[in-house]
């Protein structure tokens, strides 16, 4: 038996540990590489007529993690589809739509679908807290995010997530979400920073601001978790910060039915086995399965 199988929203996980948006580019070939001890990954987002980005430098190492303005930069859809055709299907396959309507969404929708023989999932970036227009600006109109899940939801039949950010009122914006009949949210996208070099006296980034994550963002995505689980009954998928098992089961226990795992990626690529067999090693010695912890931390404080 194994330990760590889970289920989401009809999509099969050997274990709960998914490979966050952004981080592996667009190549095929990485994510057969992160599939093999990953449960699910998810790829970088895409649009339906691609996008250059912003010019470097694009991502800061700084002591708590990594500041990112890549501009969400990715092929055209079509284009990702032919990639995807080699995509191995060892662990789930997530798709990261973004968009600036219903109408982009849904031809990207029809693409991957028409494209894709393999079930898989989409996830909505309502999130990236850099591009104008796109991401987090479409998750602060509920309505817009709710129609676009809805008119998802009628032209697949795959499982739909919304990824939201701990800066939205993201309790609002689940329950509309849940009401127009999304499969799973994913919460936090990386938060807004930025750092400045103090010898020229500018900003490093060439978008001058851009997305944190890592260590310093994992107490306020873990929080917005365990807040959610209260609140709504779709699945929750918690993102930010992991870095140890140790942050995996906080996730778990504050109501995370699975975790994205971002910016550790970037220091170990080992990172998915590494916290899997940690996670085996810790659900052994208590006797329990992953999905057994679910939620636990809520009963604990009445």
């Amino acid at each position: 038996m194994n330990p760590l199988q889970t289920e989401l929203c009809g999509l099969e996980l050997k274990n709960p540990l998914i490979l966050a948006s952004g981080i592996m580019g667009s190549s095929v070939h990485s994510l057969n590489l992160i599939a093999r001890d990953a449960g699910a990954v998810v790829t970088k987002s895409v649009s339906v007529e691609g996008r250059e980005g912003y010019r470097n430098p694009t991502v800061i190492n700084w002591k708590c993690g990594l500041i990112n303005a890549v501009g969400l930069a990715s092929p055209p859809a079509f284009e990702f589809a032919e990639e995807l055709k080699d995509y191995r299907n060892e662990a789930p396959l997530i798709i990261s739509l973004y968009g600036y309507t219903p109408d982009d969404f849904i031809m990207l929708v029809e693409t991957f679908d028409s494209a894709l023989p393999y079930p898989h999932g989409y996830e909505l970036n309502l999130s990236c807290p850099h591009v104008k227009g796109a991401g987090f600006d479409l998750g602060m109109d509920l309505e817009l995010s709710s129609e676009i899940v809805e008119e998802l939801k009628r032209k697949t039949s795959n499982p739909v997530f919304a990824k939201l950010s701990a800066l939205h009122d993201y309790i609002s914006l689940a329950k509309a979400l849940e009401d127009a009949g999304v499969d799973g949210v994913v919460i936090s996208n990386t938060l807004r920073g930025m750092k400045i070099d103090i010898l020229s006296g500018k900003p490093v980034l060439s978008n001058i601001s851009g997305g944190v994550s890592g260590p310093a963002i994992k107490p306020i995505a873990l929080k917005c978790v365990y807040d959610l689980y209260k609140e709504i009954e779709v699945p929750i998928i918690g993102c930010g910060g992991i870095t140890s098992f140790e942050d995996v089961l906080e996730f778990i226990m504050a109501g995370a039915k699975a975790v994205q795992i971002g910016s550790a990626v970037y220091y170990s690529r080992r990172i998915f086995y590494s916290l899997k067999e940690s996670l085996i090693a810790f659900t052994r010695a208590r006797d329990c399965t992953i999905s057994d912890l679910v939620g636990i931390a809520h009963s604990s404080t009445g």
